[in-house]
Formats: C-alpha cells, structure tokens, sequence
C-alpha cells in the first residue's frame, strides 16, 4: 500500500480553506480526505474536526450506516457541550433525510431520526452562545421536514412481555 505523506502546520490554514471549498462544491469526499490530512498533523483541530464531520455527513445520501457511527465518533474530540449536541443533531437529522431519500417506506425511521435531531438541538439551544440561534433554525427546519412529509410514529411500540 501507499504511505501517506505528512502536510506541514504552516499549511493548515490554507488546507482548511480547500477544504471547505470542496464541501461547497459539492466533493465532500475531498474535502474530507484534506481534513484527515489536517488532523494527522494537529489532531486537535477543532474547525478539521467539524469539518471532517460534515464531509462525512454529507455522504449520507450514498453511503452506510457505518458513515453514521464514523461521525457520531468525532463527538467526542468536540470542545464544548453545545458543539457536540449540536453537530450530534446534524448527524441525526441528515441521516433522517438520507432514509427518506433513500427510502419511500422509511418513513417512521426518519421521523425517529429527526425527533432525536430535534432532541440534540434543544439541548444546544439551552447551551448555546448569546445572539446564536443555529440550534432554533435546524430544530424548526426538522419540524417543517416532518410536516411538510406527514411524518409520524409508529402507532405502536413493540413492548416485551414478562415471564411468568
């Protein structure tokens, strides 16, 4: 196989700036290749770390559950309570539109999915920075999706009997 090679510190910055170049361009694929890059060279970078979350996220529409556990892993390397609540609603509501996407009998998973989305962003929200309300747009964008799709539970829920 290929040994991968090094990019400096010094490059980090501009390579941030590819990066999120690609994920506007539609190339989440590259952009998340530099963002490792970057993290092999500060692994604590928090905008890579965001960044690379995103990417990955972004794939959802054609990619596996696994992608899903790959994000939800770069929680954790977050800062703050109110990052890792909201970024862990972003990852549940795109998987939510991913199934719906992906699926036209999915629909009681993906209202799962974005009521736990919308759980996140209410946990950021009472978290969040004064004078930031991204948790309020992307909780009122997952309300609408459920609307606008008539979205609902399932009817019953699956409860296991007791032994007698």
């Amino acid at each position: 196989m290929f040994q991968l090679k090094p990019i400096s510190k010094d490059s980090i910055p501009a390579a941030i700036e590819k990066a999120e170049r690609y994920r506007l361009l539609d190339e989440p694929g590259l952009a998340e290749s530099i963002c490792l890059d970057i993290l092999d060279a500060d692994p604590q970078h928090s905008k890579a770390i965001i960044i690379l979350l995103l990417a990955i996220t972004d794939q959802f529409n054609a990619a596996s559950a696994g992608d899903v556990n790959r994000a939800r892993e770069l929680l954790s390397r977050l800062q703050s309570d109110y990052e890792k609540n909201y970024y862990a609603g972003i990852i549940s509501e795109r998987e939510g539109m991913a199934v719906l996407k992906r699926m036209k009998g999915g629909q009681f998973a993906v209202y799962e999915w974005l009521c736990e989305a919308m759980d996140y962003y209410e946990k950021a929200e009472a978290l969040r920075p004064p004078g930031n309300d991204d948790a309020i747009l992307r909780w009122n964008t997952c309300a609408r999706q459920i609307m606008r799709h008539h979205l609902k539970p399932m009817s019953e829920k699956y409860v296991e009997p007791p032994l007698e």
